[in-house]
């Protein structure tokens, strides 16, 4: 059977959990199967461009080493090693980020981004700029918590829907892309509370994903 390997570049097991159980609508029999794995060399939460430069060869490794798989996502908004795993394997590799971002387009006009913490705006900003897609973006708020403590259901949803309505009312964005794979769980209560479209990214790239794999669809050979 196909499958799709979804890596967190972090090493903090219950972001993987969570990501994973959204992944489950995704899910059909007759594959391709979906295994969703923690990388554990990286940091707890990647929160810095230090985060992401350091997970990068560790993670371009554990692609470069994978004789199974027919696609794999990374599944950190940040996007790390992107390019690089790219040029690893001849089979498509996918940042959540970048599909999170270009799935939004295609719901609205104007996308809200809720990031984690306020260090990671200008690292994203960069990244909307160089995919070309800055004037679409209405605002980015943080919710300002570490990664760690997104598992913390009842503190995380609140500031996640205070964070959305900040974007939707005072941004003017009609469609949200969460910034983390750690938020996968909040998505139908968000979207349910702000009655505007809300973005899983992992679920968009995973879906993506799936697609490439049963089209037979892969990046052009470059050499």
């Amino acid at each position: 059977m196909s499958q799709i390997l979804v890596i967190n570049p972090n090493s903090t097991e219950a972001v993987t959990r969570s990501m994973d159980d959204a992944l489950e609508p995704l899910r059909a029999p007759g594959g391709p199967d979906i295994k969703s794995v923690t990388l554990a060399e990286g940091p707890p939460g990647i929160q810095s461009q230090r985060d992401v430069d350091f997970v990068v060869p560790h993670l371009v490794r554990r692609i470069a080493a994978d004789n199974q798989s027919d696609a794999f996502v990374i599944a950190c908004f940040s996007d790390p090693g992107l390019y690089a795993a790219r040029e690893t394997t001849a089979r498509p590799v996918l940042g959540i980020s970048e599909v999170g971002m270009t799935t939004a387009l295609n719901l609205g006009q104007r996308i809200g981004v809720i990031a984690v913490l306020k260090q990671s705006i200008p690292r994203h900003t960069r990244y909307f700029r160089a995919m070309g897609i800055a004037e679409r973006v209405a605002g980015e708020v943080a919710v300002d918590l570490p990664v760690v403590e997104l598992s913390d259901e009842a503190k995380t949803k609140s500031r996640m829907l205070a964070v959305g309505r900040t974007l939707k009312d005072s941004h003017g964005a009609d469609v949200l892309v969460m910034g983390c794979a750690g938020m996968a769980r909040y998505r139908a209560p968000l979207e349910d509370a702000l009655g505007i479209p809300v973005i899983d990214p992992t679920q968009a790239a995973v879906g993506l994903a799936l697609a490439l794999v049963r089209l037979g669809l892969k990046p052009r050979a470059t050499t």
